[in-house]
């Protein structure tokens, strides 16, 4: 394809409407994820887990410098250091689990039990930031566990370490996502971009130092092609969410699943169990359902507020 016929396809695709786009940056976003869940599996076949995590932020600094030297000092301008400080401590502690635990269990069963996430910040919401949740929500709370239970099957199949670092992980991040909801009531989207990766960046060396061992040229390689794809899969779901609303966009991040299912297969030979599958799509609905409730629940609140 010629540059113009490029420019001119880039064209009709902005022009296209808002729920197809929000699904194609969505569709991309999940499957850019699925491709970093593998490269941190093969990365950490040289190099520890938490020394992983190092590199894809500092990588993903690198990638994003243009960026932060176009939205320039008025980005670091905050009231809320402290604010920004421990959403970065709750990033950090859900990479660390979560890359640990990608080398530990099968990759699909990770993603599957990622996708509580939502569960715990919606619980986080009621408990801790005092938002109203009524019974259909903690419903949909409890059959989202439910479905964690299909996937673990305590009692039949032993609890491993990496699974519960893989729920530890959505913890963290569901506790990332409350503080983000605080943070943007006064902070603008880029100022919470950039301290997150500024701070991420050095904090994430502490825990790197004490397992160092210098990558080889090929692996830094590899680590790259990791950053880059964590950057642009993130790049995608922000499009996405800009685009349309959550609940367009929600069904088309569970491509994580079949995604990450192929790439493990090809690559490693891993096949996922049918309790992955099932226990996955039940934790999914549970949270598509949740999601779709507020977003009813804040037009309400909208419609209310504008009459």
């Amino acid at each position: 394809m010629t540059p113009a016929r490029l420019a001119a396809a880039f064209v009709r695709f902005e022009a296209a409407p808002p729920p197809l786009r929000a699904a194609v940056f969505a569709t991309l976003s999940a499957l850019f994820f699925s491709c970093m869940s593998a490269l941190i599996r093969h990365a950490g076949t040289e190099l520890h887990p938490f020394e992983v995590v190092f590199f894809r932020n500092i990588l993903a600094l690198a990638f994003m410098m243009p960026w932060l030297a176009g939205v320039g000092i008025s980005a670091m301008r905050t009231q809320r250091l402290g604010g920004h400080m421990l959403r970065a401590l709750f990033s950090l502690g859900g990479m660390l689990c979560g890359f640990t635990a990608v080398t530990l269990i099968p990759i699909t069963e990770a993603t599957a039990l990622g996708f509580t996430a939502p569960l715990f910040s919606t619980m986080g919401a009621a408990l801790i930031l005092g938002e109203t949740v009524r019974l259909r929500r903690w419903t949909a709370i409890i059959v989202g566990f439910a479905g964690t239970m299909i996937v673990l099957r305590p009692g039949i199949e032993a609890l491993s370490l990496g699974s519960l670092l893989a729920i530890a992980n959505a913890a963290f991040a569901a506790s990332s996502i409350l503080v983000v909801k605080s943070l943007s009531r006064t902070e603008r989207p880029e100022v919470v971009v950039t301290y997150m990766t500024l701070i991420l960046t050095p904090l994430s060396l502490i825990p790197a130092l004490f397992v160092w061992q210098w990558p080889s040229l090929e692996m830094l390689g590899w680590l790259t092609a990791l950053a880059f794809c964590g950057t642009v899969g993130h790049i995608f779901m922000t499009r996405a969410f800009g685009a349309a609303d959550v609940t367009v966009v929600l069904p088309f991040d569970f491509a994580k699943l079949p995604f990450t299912a192929l790439i493990a297969f090809t690559i490693f030979g891993e096949i996922p169990t049918v309790w992955t599958w099932i226990g996955g799509a039940v934790i999914f609905v549970a949270t598509f359902y949740i999601a779709h409730r507020e977003t009813v629940l804040s037009r309400q609140r909208r419609a209310a507020g504008g009459s």
